[in-house]
């Protein structure tokens, strides 16, 4: 097996974005490894990569599963305030330019799930370093399914895919991470430019203009997602016309008849 810390040394073009790069075979999980490094003053654009993640998390509490042949990364960010916001946005369309660039079509789902054909590819977790109420950095971690079949692991079976069995073919994880970090830095670095990031999030989000269901941890409801706002909260308009604000929450599709 070739040697992705090399092959990301070679390759790298971006000034900070995994230019200090740390890889594990295997660890917990790479957002408590990066956690530590940034409260030990990492600098910004500092990667982890893992080959297994045994402890694995994703959003709302739930576990990821990462199985050799995928993409394990958390990546340390020392953001802007007026950029918090915008790092969900951020971290989907540097995934789905990744995927996109592949050849593979793919979509967003609110907020920052890429789906394939309905099924999910990739996982985000932003997860944030707080000293008295600011944050002093923020852990960007993503997993990508890349080289294994998902109809093997009964816990995702039904949901997920990957880019191998989608392509019919390995490709090197690598390459994927070379791609992933390049678009980071990139829309990163247009966060002063707002407007058109939230733009290209939405425009293809699968969420806005469907019937969907918001599971939250004491409330579910209904509507249709009619977009999001300036700072990318999920806009959704009640049977009743009333409009709700998403903050956060579990957003399932009811139907996408009606998507854009």
């Amino acid at each position: 097996m070739y040697d992705i810390l090399d092959y990301l040394e070679k390759n790298l073009t971006t000034s900070f974005v995994g230019r200090k790069l740390h890889y594990l075979a295997v660890t917990s999980s790479t957002q408590d490894v990066a956690r530590d490094m940034a409260d030990r003053g990492a600098p910004e654009g500092t990667a982890v990569i893992a080959g297994i993640q045994q402890s694995g998390r994703g959003r709302l509490g739930r576990s990821w599963l990462s199985p050799e042949g995928g993409l394990a990364t958390s990546i340390i960010l020392r953001p802007a305030t007026s950029v918090l916001p915008l790092l969900p946005a951020i971290s989907a369309l540097a995934v789905f330019r990744t995927v996109k660039s592949l050849g593979i079509n793919a979509e967003i789902k609110w907020p920052n799930d890429i789906l394939i054909g309905g099924r999910k590819v990739c996982g985000i977790l932003i997860e944030h370093g707080l000293t008295s109420g600011a944050v002093r950095y923020s852990i960007m971690g993503i997993g990508i399914n890349i080289n294994f079949d998902t109809s093997l692991y009964p816990e995702i079976a039904g949901f997920a895919t990957s880019l191998s069995v989608e392509l019919g073919h390995e490709l090197p994880v690598g390459q994927v991470a070379l791609r992933l970090y390049i678009e980071l830095e990139g829309l990163y670095l247009r966060s002063m430019e707002p407007d058109a990031i939230l733009t290209e999030w939405a425009t293809n989000m699968i969420t806005i203009g469907s019937r969907v269901k918001v599971k939250s941890a004491n409330r579910e409801i209904e509507g249709m997602a009619e977009g999001i706002n300036g700072s990318g909260h999920l806009l959704l308009r009640q049977d009743d016309g009333i409009v709700q604000e998403i903050l956060a929450g579990d957003v399932s599709l009811i139907t996408d008849s009606s998507k854009r």
